[in-house]
């Protein structure tokens, strides 16, 4: 079987065309030798793993305050019975449709991050979400916060797989001019199609359209990100495929759309693609209605997706180099409301796990007799300390250029 550096090296070659795009490029060989207490270098295999809770995941029924009376005295039918939940410490425990993760937690694989948000919250889903996006709530910083991270970690030699997400467009979060992600739904149907079907790379129309990308200059708008696209949709699918062909998962996957995102990203992962940002998403965490049973629902596809994806990668010798983090655009309202669900609030939870984690529950308790803005959980940590965590510790490369200035990172990732 072809390695990964031979498609790198090789793969493009075969249609003829000649992206280098290297001056434009941030070398992360280069970083490294300059600033050599970081790991960004090629000897820096690990894999970030984002995982998005759309729709703003209810923080105090993920994480609960188990004997809280303030919990209990707003959530008359939603708090969740006492006995019912997993304790993790210092009075708090995880929701009763999450044993797998409750496992990892056992296993000292496990964080949970308290009181996660930012100054002047925003509730809408959709500015919120270009917040925590963009990794700015001012705004004003350029591209996404995994799309800056991804131009620092671009060697000289490029990864077509360097960032990766199963869906059918690029999040926001790893959006960059200079650097191309792969997006995918359906492995069997990724690649260059002739006619509306998958072709061989060297068929006489994909060379021809190659060289047409290559005819616009590199000096022009978007210009490296156009010619090093077309060569990472050539090299990338032939990756994949060689990939799939060695791949099985070491466990069934649940039978879901999230299980089967995961799988995709398992596969990418144990087939060494050289993937070191990956994106997820799992919808439906808007939970204004009828929340006991929807949120139930979604922990449990959480917790056994995440599971899974855990023991295939610990399976096939990969979970020291994989971190997965979920986030969410904000949390919900201590109070219930009339209609079984919670309104959009602020403070919430996040999880952060794999074998590189220090188990522990992260960031001040909020405070649920002092609450804010009308009954808000108030936010006790900035997830800017939560990404410059994961920027320096895991991926390697200093946090305040990217961020904007320097935070305070959290100890859930040895320093």
């Amino acid at each position: 079987m072809l390695s990964r550096r031979d498609f790198v090296r090789g793969g493009v070659a075969l249609v003829s065309i000649g992206t280098t795009a290297q001056s434009l490029l941030k070398g992360a060989v280069a970083f490294a030798a300059q600033n050599g207490e970081y790991a960004a270098g090629p000897d820096n295999k690990k894999t970030l793993v984002l995982v998005q809770l759309a729709g703003g995941n209810d923080g105090l029924n993920t994480l609960i305050p188990s004997s809280d009376p303030a919990y209990r005295s707003s959530r008359t039918t939603l708090a969740v019975p006492e006995a019912d939940i997993l304790p993790l410490e210092q009075g708090f425990g995880l929701h009763p449709s999450l044993p797998g993760m409750k496992g990892l937690w056992d296993a000292g694989k496990l964080a949970v991050v308290r009181g996660v948000g930012y100054p002047g919250q925003n509730y809408s889903h959709f500015k919120s979400m270009a917040i925590w996006q963009a990794g700015d709530p001012r705004l004003e910083l350029e591209n996404g916060w995994l799309g800056r991270t991804l131009e620092q970690l671009e060697s000289e030699e490029h990864d077509p797989f360097r960032g990766f997400k199963v869906g059918s467009s690029t999040p926001a979060e790893l959006r960059t001019p200079d650097v191309a992600v792969v997006s995918l739904r359906d492995p069997g149907d990724y690649g260059v199609k002739v006619g509306g079907q998958l072709s061989d790379p060297a068929h006489g129309r994909t060379a021809t359209m190659l060289k047409l990308y290559e005819q616009y200059p590199s000096s022009s708008p978007y210009g490296v990100l156009l010619e090093t696209t077309a060569a990472t949709a050539i090299s990338s699918s032939l990756m994949f495929q060689e990939a799939a062909k060695v791949y099985a998962p070491a466990v069934p996957y649940p039978e879901s759309s999230f299980g089967s995102g995961l799988s995709v990203l398992a596969e990418a992962i144990v087939g060494d693609l050289g993937m070191r940002v990956g994106h997820i998403t799992l919808g439906g965490f808007d939970t204004h209605n009828n929340q006991l049973a929807e949120h139930t629902a979604l922990m449990e596809t959480l917790d056994a997706g995440l599971t899974a994806f855990y023991q295939d990668l610990a399976a096939h010798g990969k979970a020291d180099d994989v971190l997965v983090l979920t986030w969410s655009e904000f949390g919900r309202r201590v109070q219930q409301n009339a209609n079984g669900g919670t309104d959009h609030g602020a403070g919430s939870v996040l999880f952060a796990l794999g074998n590189g984690v220090q188990r522990g529950l992260y960031g001040d308790a909020p405070n649920l007799a002092a609450l804010v803005d009308d009954g808000n959980v108030p936010f006790t940590t900035d997830f800017r300390r939560v990404y410059a965590t994961v920027i320096e510790r895991w991926l390697g490369v200093p946090h305040e250029v990217l961020l904007g200035q320097r935070w305070e990172q959290l100890g859930f990732l040895a320093a």
